[in-house]
């Protein structure tokens, strides 16, 4: 056991606030099964003048799904129980159904229904409730890839895992939090919070910078076994010294959580029921982090220091890096080494199999990789490669190589030619998808593109539309619902053999492979694309 330097973990927390600017956070450490440190900071609503304190409830954002995990262990054991209810919720789906373990997994294959919101016409401050959250992951025809055979991130399959839970037991999902996780764990204010209207305590999360200000968050979204949990500093550290106590416990619910995972063809996960499994320092770790409209959270455990860090904050800083410098502080270790200028990187790839987009950039600080939701900075490696955490990539002449073991996906990448401009006119019109039952309108003017989507949410705003090489354009959506969009889309043109454009292919790393229908002009009493459907407010 590493002895805990209390100097260096003190001055790492007071560094907390100058590193990670915004309104307020809250960060602790539990060591041995003691709370060997904590700090709250700021406001928890600036306006108000209401300071954050450790009793303080935000909402845990995703940390939430490995409760919504443990509550359906200590429930029923495992997960078979649930096998027959699952049909029951994905009445449309085609093809062999993902098992209720390849939720806990991600390793369902179905898209992210909070990605599908923006294809749905969302508007971004829009209502979104628990009947539409049902309604949509009710509608998949399918997935982005076959049930078990590759890891893609899924807020829907832990809102299918919470609705499991509710119908197998007849009762309250929240009630059973409280009775089963909440209580035994001492985590004594706890509670779900799924209205993102009403946060509880008054608290508020906030979007912005020191450039531009920090303004309120406004969110509609109704979360539940994925984002739903609102909990204080006090609670999840509760929550942490609760794991500390039951770890010698084979049958203790962390210790269930974290046994090893694997896909269907027998390779090693690194996702399972709702924890990711890392090695960082040399030291094997389970964590999770996330993030909604205004607020970010993360929180680790190493199991052989006996060590866990919560971090919260009510703005968008990233608290994963946050917990990883008290981590650091604490066990004097140093997570991934700093890396060094990149050279000779620029590119534009695509992943066919995906149809999305795959753009590396030289950075001084490494290799910018635009691919998932977010981007990744990777260290350039003396065999000519790139390697970052949970991926490396390879240049063959003009192919990219991308391995990303714990996905189980390995992506071969033609590179692309980039066009400064393209003739959007050509492209314009309305198209559908059958398999999300959407539409999309594609509009040109004046050497500009835009493009607008309508569903069952109504219509939503006109974005920006880039093109990016021959048939291939990038959509950008940087206000989604809640938390930051699902990353860059990429938008793939489709032509017959006589070049005719028959439709398009739209995906982004949450939901890929989504492939739409040119339609013909419709009559003028139809021209409305979302006729029948109410816009949000």
């Amino acid at each position: 056991m590493t002895e805990i330097d209390m100097t260096a973990l003190e001055r790492a927390l007071a560094l907390l606030p100058a590193a990670h600017r915004g309104p307020a956070g809250v960060a602790g450490v539990v060591k041995d099964g003691q709370v060997i440190a904590r700090r709250a900071w700021g406001f928890a609503d600036m306006y108000r003048h209401l300071p954050m304190t450790a009793q303080t409830r935000l909402p845990i954002c995703s940390m939430s799904k490995h409760l919504t995990c443990a509550l359906l262990l200590d429930l029923f054991g495992g997960t078979e129980p649930l096998e027959p209810l699952l049909s029951d919720l994905l009445p449309n789906h085609k093809g062999p159904l993902p098992s209720v373990a390849q939720l806990c997994h991600n390793q369902s294959g179905l898209r992210d229904y909070w990605a599908l919101t923006v294809l749905q016409g969302a508007e971004p401050e829009g209502l979104f409730t628990e009947a539409d959250g049902l309604r949509l992951l009710g509608q998949a025809k399918g997935g982005h890839f076959a049930p078990g055979t590759m890891y893609s991130y899924s807020n829907g399959n832990f809102r299918l895992l919470a609705e499991l839970i509710r119908r197998a037991t007849g009762r309250d999902f929240a009630e059973l939090l409280q009775e089963r996780i909440f209580g035994p764990a001492g985590m004594k204010t706890a509670t779900l919070a799924a209205d993102t209207r009403t946060p509880a305590d008054g608290v508020v999360g906030y979007e912005g910078n020191d450039e531009v200000g920090f303004l309120p968050a406004k969110s509609g979204v109704y979360w539940f076994g994925d984002s739903g949990v609102a909990a204080s500093l006090d609670d999840m550290l509760a929550w942490e010294c609760h794991i500390d106590a039951t770890r010698d416990m084979a049958d203790g619910l962390y210790n269930r959580l974290c046994v090893p995972v694997a896909f269907a063809d027998g390779t090693p996960a690194s996702y399972g029921y709702g924890l990711r499994r890392d090695v960082l320092a040399g030291y094997e770790v389970t964590s999770h982090g996330g993030g909604l409209r205004g607020f970010a959270s993360f929180r680790l455990h190493v199991a052989a220091e006996r060590l866990s860090v919560v971090v919260m904050f009510n703005h968008e800083a990233s608290a994963m890096r946050a917990a990883w410098s008290l981590m650091e502080a604490a066990l004097g270790c140093k997570i991934g080494e700093t890396p060094g200028p990149a050279q000779g990187w620029n590119g534009l790839w695509l992943d066919e199999e995906s149809s999305l987009l795959i753009r590396t950039v030289d950075r001084p600080t490494g290799v910018r990789l635009d691919y998932a939701t977010s981007p990744s900075l990777l260290r350039p490696m003396p065999d000519g490669s790139a390697e970052g955490r949970g991926l490396r990539l390879y240049r063959d002449g003009d192919r990219l190589r991308m391995d990303r073991p714990g996905e189980n996906l390995h992506v071969e990448a033609p590179a692309l030619s980039p066009v400064d401009w393209a003739d959007g006119q050509e492209i314009s019109g309305r198209y559908r998808s059958d398999d999300i039952e959407a539409e999309l309108t594609i509009e040109a003017r004046d050497g500009a593109s835009y493009i607008a989507f309508h569903g069952m949410l109504g219509t939503g705003p006109m974005e920006r539309m880039y093109p990016l090489a021959a048939d291939l354009w990038s959509v950008t959506t940087r206000r989604a619902m809640d938390a930051a969009p699902p990353g860059e889309w990429t938008l793939r043109i489709r032509r017959d053999e006589n070049g005719r454009i028959t439709g398009l292919t739209l995906g982004c790393w949450l939901a890929r492979n989504i492939e739409y229908h040119v339609l013909e002009e419709p009559p003028a009493s139809e021209t409305c694309p979302a006729a029948g459907a109410t816009p949000l407010r």
